[in-house]
């Protein structure tokens, strides 16, 4: 298993979509982490949105959301990803990485020691 960091940042072209369009967005992000979590072996260990106190788009850290996950290989982690490339917003024109972007940060479990 990798101890996976989703780091999740919403770009200018989110701010700048009308309200239908910010909604379709939204509702292609949701299919995104449904993707995630029904990927084989991926548990999904918390999601944070930092929203409320970020605002305006996330090209580098500090990013708008984060996946923390246990991923049982590479190429899942891959899948997780390529949901961005793939998953259709609205009429399926653009794809939701026209409004997000991902980066995955892959380590492992750290166990305080006793």
């Amino acid at each position: 298993m990798h101890r996976v960091l989703f780091c999740i940042g919403i770009n200018q072209n989110f701010m700048n979509a009308p309200v239908e369009e910010g909604k379709q967005v939204w509702q292609a992000f949701s299919q995104m982490m449904q993707g995630i979590d029904q990927l084989p072996g991926v548990i999904i260990l918390g999601i944070m949105d930092d929203d409320r106190i970020m605002v305006g788009p996330s090209a580098t850290a500090p990013w708008t959301a984060y996946i923390m996950a246990d991923v049982p290989d590479y190429e899942s982690v891959v899948a997780a990803c390529n949901f961005f490339r793939t998953t259709p917003v609205g009429d399926g024109t653009y794809k939701l990485w026209k409004y997000a972007r991902v980066e995955a940060r892959i380590g492992r479990e750290l166990v305080v020691p006793e």
